[in-house]
């Protein structure tokens, strides 16, 4: 069921100063930041030969990444990403098999134009998990 990895997500407090970071310290390619105020942050893309990392600020008081950080104030890793083929199969599997998949179910459109949805960490050894629809 599973594809390749689409990006590890790292929340960060100061969005600005962790693009620069990856920039300008490590030498990497970066975009330019993108307002989700659907999924409550703002984020940019770091660009990796194989795969993506994706730095992570909230959007407004009520973002997931604000209580995130409120736990972990330097930030750190906040979700893995992987690529399905068909998001709606993969929900059914998995729901079926006892998996929850956060918030009403229903895939949202992601910062790349595609449907995702997360499961939650407490069904996969802490991590909470993103699917993106290739």
């Amino acid at each position: 069921m599973l594809g390749r990895v689409n990006h590890i997500a790292i929340a960060v407090p100061d969005l600005a100063a962790a693009t620069a970071s990856y920039r300008d310290t490590l030498g990497a390619v970066v975009s330019e930041p993108q307002a989700l105020p659907e999924h409550g942050v703002t984020v940019v893309f770091v660009e990796l030969p194989n795969t993506k990392v994706e730095l992570l600020e909230p959007l407004g008081n009520a973002s997931p990444i604000a209580a995130f950080l409120e736990k972990n104030p330097a930030g750190g890793m906040h979700h893995i990403c992987y690529e399905v083929e068909d998001i709606l199969t993969a929900r059914d599997r998995l729901t079926a098999s006892g998996a929850r998949v956060l918030g009403n179910g229903e895939p949202k459109i992601g910062a790349h134009g595609k449907p995702v949805l997360f499961l939650h960490p407490k069904d996969f050894f802490g991590t909470l998990i993103e699917l993106e629809q290739i």
